[in-house]
């Protein structure tokens, strides 16, 4: 393919955006971007340095942390100043706190700029987040919004959890789903919002295979306009 292309995935959580994304981008040669992964980064930070209640030092935080994403094996790899913190991302409290950090302005201006860096990059870019169609690109050739039923995307965070060898209580995941849904959508800086231009796709009752089916097909469909 020799038109490059800048493709937005945006969604709520738990409707298919990281694994959709990652096939998506390796079927089409392309680099991936967890944008969520470097604000649950900031988060993870925030906890262990116990400074979850100072936005002050959250932002401080955000401002001088470096932060590196490496994709290989189809896993995206997080470091923080040379320390590879990508399982600790994952956990349960970060997932509770990741929507309170992500919404703090001193937060997402400096992250948002290092995700804007990105298009510089000589390559097809995936990425997905919650604000990528509407704030980091919002001149992306292709735009996607996910979405799922709050059962489905509750079922699917006690599937990854159950995985890692961790039981929480479905109740609870639902709760937390809700909970985000509520301070992503509503934050005054890039709340989540389905871009007028974005393609939005129910991923309710469709499988990834599906997903990545009809997304590559939206991309294609793009890159003929070249």
């Amino acid at each position: 393919m020799s038109k490059k292309l800048i493709v937005a995935i945006d969604g709520p959580a738990g409707s298919g955006k990281s694994t959709t994304a990652k096939l998506v981008a390796q079927h089409l040669g392309y680099l991936y971007v967890d944008s969520g992964a470097m604000y649950r980064a900031i988060t993870f930070l925030a906890i262990r340095s116990n400074v979850l209640n100072s936005n002050d030092e959250i932002t401080k935080l955000a401002e001088e942390t470096d932060i590196e994403l490496k994709f290989a094996d189809g896993k995206t790899y997080v470091f923080t100043n040379g320390e590879n913190i990508t399982d600790n991302i994952r956990s349960v409290e970060v997932n509770e706190n990741v929507s309170i950090v992500s919404k703090i302005n001193g937060v997402r201006t400096p992250l948002v700029e290092k995700q804007k860096a990105m298009s510089n990059i000589n390559c097809g870019i995936v990425m997905e987040g919650r604000d990528i169609s509407t704030v980091v690109f919002p001149n992306a050739d292709v735009k996607i919004f996910l979405t799922a039923s709050i059962e489905r995307r509750a079922e699917r965070r006690a599937k990854e959890y159950k995985e890692k060898g961790i039981d929480v209580d479905i109740n609870e995941i639902r709760k937390n789903i809700s909970l985000r849904d509520k301070i992503d959508s509503t934050r005054k800086l890039s709340p989540l919002l389905k871009d007028k231009d974005a393609i939005e796709i129910d991923t309710s009752k469709i499988t990834i295979e599906e997903q990545v089916e009809k997304i590559l097909k939206i991309i294609k469909e793009n890159i003929k306009k070249f």
